[in-house]
């Protein structure tokens, strides 16, 4: 059995003059020509020269995706093969350098009993670093403008960015750049590099780059190596750093001499300062108490890794295996229609995860599991919701507005050493109440606090208008102003 053959070909970077001798010769020795596209200056003068080839510009408007053209492209090329027994196919620049369609075939034509010759050529990547006089040693990452995300980004590399063959593409690279750079950064755009009487060399702003005027099938984009603070400071490795630096030899002596327990307080002070920025809708100084939270974590993986312990990465690692885990519905083949059901869900694989480390007894509560530390009402509700799953619950709110009513009349009759008793169990069947209600009773209590806090403010404001004091007033005025608040507060 004959074994069909796709030889591949580099076309090059540059024009013909470029080429190398072998290749040249295989081009115009083939007698069947496949060529990705005809937009290139070799294939132009192979033309001149009589050699005939067939391109497949129209299959990218015949598709919406180019992960599609290059699947088109492919598929047509083994056809081709097993039909002709043999055909080349020539590509831009290095078959091996940015060509999706090379790859598929790699992938897939030994399946189909096809053999894949790769005969290579000058990618594009030669011609810049001449032109720009870059070393690659220090390292580099090319990048595809079609699929770039700013996860890839590495500013202390050299940076090369293809396919930014048009406005759109240049749009869409830029919209990415700019989640890492500044807008005012200067960037590098090159066209036809290497190509005489074509080439175009031109540094732009950032912000331009979708403005160029000669993008196109031989455009590259080149992001120097940079260390500007505005860059380096939005990188999780600079903050990691720094980190460490402060509990290094030459660092902070109170961030040196801090432990886990040490550091304990901080953590709870700085989640109730994000409650209390969310709970005032104050976005600015939520982004800034956010990152108070994430400095302790990073202090208490500083002083893990120290200790030998665990590191950043492996909280990382550990915090997103975790939620691959537990949400099968998402990353996994079960499905969750609703909220309820990823709840359930949630809770199976809680009890699967503690029965593999071997930590779930079955003498242990069901409450067992709720933190110590956790704050009263957050208990409560932490408590109900646990005993409810196992159907210790009320049948409906008529029932619990019922027993809100009941506590209620307790605390009136009680004696003043049964007050706090009654009072906790008036406020456990209000936690009841909210939770029927699906409202968080916690926010519910912040909202009203803050809600307080800013009428009694303009209580404040017109005593000071006046010229007067608390001492100076009574109930009846300040009840006044409460009223006026509350139009307005």
């Amino acid at each position: 059995m004959t074994t069909s053959i796709i030889s591949i070909l580099g076309l090059g970077a540059g024009n013909l003059d470029q080429m190398p001798l072998g290749i040249y010769k295989k081009m115009k020795q083939a007698e069947h020509l496949y060529v990705r596209t005809a937009d290139h200056p070799v294939l132009e003068e192979l033309l001149s020269e009589g050699v005939s080839f067939t391109a497949f510009d129209s299959v990218y408007e015949a598709h919406d995706t180019f992960e599609e053209v290059y699947r088109h492209i492919t598929d047509q090329l083994m056809g081709l093969a097993k039909e002709k027994g043999s055909v080349t196919y020539a590509v831009p620049g290095h078959p091996l350098v940015a060509e999706r369609t090379v790859q598929l075939l790699l992938q897939e034509a030994d399946q189909q009993g096809i053999q894949v010759e790769v005969v290579g050529g000058q990618s594009f990547l030669d011609p810049l670093f001449a032109r720009l006089s870059i070393d690659p040693i220090e390292g580099f990452t090319l990048l595809d403008a079609t699929q770039m995300l700013p996860a890839q980004l590495t500013p202390s590399l050299h940076t090369v960015v293809a396919q930014v063959y048009d406005q759109m593409s240049a749009s869409d690279a830029k919209l990415t750049l700019m989640e890492v750079y500044p807008d005012e950064f200067e960037i590098i755009v090159a066209t036809a590099v290497g190509i005489t009487g074509m080439e175009r060399i031109e540094t732009v702003k950032l912000y331009e780059l979708d403005q160029v005027d000669h993008l196109g099938n031989l455009s590259l984009l080149y992001i120097p190596p940079t260390n500007q603070e505005a860059v380096s400071l939005r990188q999780f490795s600079t903050l990691k750093e720094i980190i460490a630096t402060l509990r290094g030899p030459n660092g902070c002596p109170w961030d040196k001499k801090q432990t886990h327990q040490s550091l304990r307080r901080y953590m709870l002070e700085e989640a109730y300062e994000v409650a209390e920025a969310i709970d005032e809708d104050d976005i600015d100084n939520l982004c800034e108490e956010l990152g108070d939270v994430l400095l302790q974590v990073l202090l208490h993986a500083q002083i893990a890794s120290e200790d030998g312990y665990f590191t950043i990465e492996d909280i990382i690692s550990t915090l997103a295996t975790k939620m691959i885990r537990r949400h099968p519905h998402v990353f996994g083949d079960t499905n969750a229609e609703n909220t309820e059901e990823v709840l359930v869900n949630w809770e199976q694989i809680k009890k699967q995860e503690k029965e593999e480390k071997g930590t779930l007894s079955s003498t242990e509560s069901i409450l067992s599991s709720i933190p110590k530390d956790f704050p009263a009402l957050m208990t409560a509700v932490t408590i109900q919701n646990k005993a409810s799953k196992v159907g210790f619950d009320w049948d409906n709110i008529a029932d619990v507005y019922g027993k809100v009513e009941e506590e209620y009349q307790e605390l009136q009759e009680a004696t003043p050493e049964e007050q706090a008793g009654e009072l906790g169990d008036l406020l456990f069947a209000v936690v009841n109440v909210a939770r029927f209600l699906k409202v968080d009773p916690e926010a519910a209590l912040a909202m009203t606090n803050l809600k307080f806090k800013n009428r009694f403010k303009y209580i404040e404001q017109k005593l000071q208008e006046n010229n007067k004091q608390f001492a100076d007033t009574d109930l009846e005025e300040m009840d006044k102003w409460w009223n006026e608040a509350k139009n307005q507060v």
